[in-house]
């Protein structure tokens, strides 16, 4: 049977589930018992102590009886009462008012072994402790009784009656048992295959299959636990296929000038061409692609721990802003291209190195795109506790089928005029988050774009 159950509900936790409510039956059954019992037997034993009283009562009215015929304790009249106070196997010594002894069952010739006799026959059982009780005629006491009388026994047909209980809560402990123990089971499996198939979820996850999920969710604490391990392993996900897309791109970045460098070098090796200055420029402007790609990649790197290393201090964003647009204003006059500019007063909390980074990443961007005769607009506003600082440009725009991946990594759109790693948008967004701000695109194809940085103000 316990292999059965092992089988039934596989997993400790079921088991012992099932088990508890088994146990749980068993122990409702056994305390409803034990308060059966305890309550039936305190009544038997309360009925027993009023028929003790009401004895007791019965003789002292005798005794009582017997003082008012006679106005006095008379031994002859007490004699005649011996009989009666035998019949009920009780002690029997009268006291008078001064608490001389008048009369006892012994003065009558009334022994202890005829006492025990009718009190076998009577089915009464052994005497209860001595009581000393007042006599009293018209409101008077005119003596003491002191009596024994027989504690009582509980009847045959009760003690059959209470066995009888016993056995139906014995059979209904049994019942109660089987029936927790079928809800238990019923109960186990229900609350723990979602746990089970969580479990195999993880394994199989763990084990490399990285599209496995919870297909059972319910509503419950497990089925938000299923809901979690669910997006858990959608972002495992993920970012394992952002990685593999991250080192074909970086492969594919690198191949390009390592390839320009291998077939110059070879064919200088081979004699076909000579080390002119021409080729050697064109191993120089390769390495120092490479080079800018290697930056850009440390770059990208550094971007994604910048929440643990930015040097935070307040500072005039709109001075950074302004020093920035200086520093590269030449570039923008050798491009052909306007520069305007609308800055007003705003502070932030932020690493004065990455922040230049943000805004050198989207005015570089803005070279790239923008044809010679165009604008790029700057303006840098605040507005309910943000720091906001917009770059516009009079450019081709953006595709609509690129602008939601214009902060991916190694993206470059086909409207660029020129060749770069497609990682300066993707490092200002990063840098940016780690700020605790935003940075978003917005445009229209032949009408330009917007790219907006959003910073919580000090």
């Amino acid at each position: 049977m316990w292999n059965g159950m092992r089988e039934l509900l596989r997993g400790r936790f079921a088991r012992r589930l099932a088990l508890a409510f088994a146990a749980l039956g068993v122990g409702t059954a056994a305390l409803t018992a034990v308060l059966v019992n305890t309550a039936f037997t305190a009544r038997f034993q309360d009925y027993l102590a009023e028929q003790q009283s009401s004895r007791q009562q019965q003789l002292v009215s005798l005794f009582a009886a017997a003082h008012s015929r006679d106005d006095t304790w008379n031994t002859q009249s007490l004699d005649q009462l011996a009989p009666t106070v035998a019949m009920t196997g009780s002690e029997a010594v009268l006291l008078d008012a001064a608490g001389r002894p008048v009369w006892s069952l012994a003065d009558a010739n009334v022994d202890a072994a005829t006492l025990a006799m009718h009190r076998d026959m009577m089915g009464t059982g052994a005497l209860g402790p001595p009581r000393s009780l007042p006599v009293t005629v018209d409101g008077q006491q005119v003596g003491t009784l002191q009596v024994r009388v027989p504690q009582g026994v509980i009847p045959a047909v009760d003690k059959d009656f209470q066995a009888s209980v016993n056995r139906l809560l014995a059979a209904g402990a049994f019942a109660a048992a089987l029936v927790a123990l079928a809800i238990g089971l019923f109960t186990a499996r229900r609350a723990t295959a979602p746990i089970a198939e969580l479990t195999q979820a993880a394994d199989d996850l763990a084990a490399g299959q990285r599209d496995r999920r919870v297909a059972s969710i319910p509503d419950n604490e497990i089925g938000r636990l299923a809901t979690a391990f669910n997006t858990m392993a959608d972002r495992v996900e993920k970012e394992d296929e952002l990685r593999r897309s991250f080192a074909a791109d970086v492969a594919h970045e690198l191949r390009t000038p390592l390839a320009i460098q291998r077939s110059q070098l070879e064919a200088i090796q081979d004699g076909i061409s000579k080390p002119t200055e021409n080729v050697i420029a064109s191993l120089h402007e390769e390495t120092l692609r490479l080079g800018r790609l290697v930056a850009d990649l440390e770059t990208l790197a550094l971007a994604d721990a910048a929440a643990f290393t930015l040097e935070r201090a307040p500072l005039s964003l709109t001075t950074l802003v302004r020093d920035t647009i200086t520093d590269l204003a030449g570039a923008f006059t050798d491009a052909g291209l306007t520069l305007r500019t609308d800055l007003h007063e705003a502070h932030v909390d932020g690493d004065a190195v990455r922040l230049r980074q943000i805004i050198i990443n989207q005015l570089t961007n803005a070279l790239k795109f923008v044809p010679d005769g165009g604008t790029v607009t700057i303006t840098l506003r605040t507005h309910d506790g943000w720091a906001e600082l917009r770059v516009a440009d009079t450019g081709p725009g953006i595709p609509t089928e690129d602008l939601p991946h214009v902060f991916d990594r190694f993206f470059r759109s086909r409207a660029a005029r020129a060749d770069g790693s497609g990682i300066g948008l993707a490092v200002a967004a990063e840098l940016t988050a780690a700020h605790g701000g935003t940075l978003t695109a917005d445009s229209t194809p032949g009408r330009g774009a917007t790219f907006t940085t959003r910073l919580p103000t000090r």
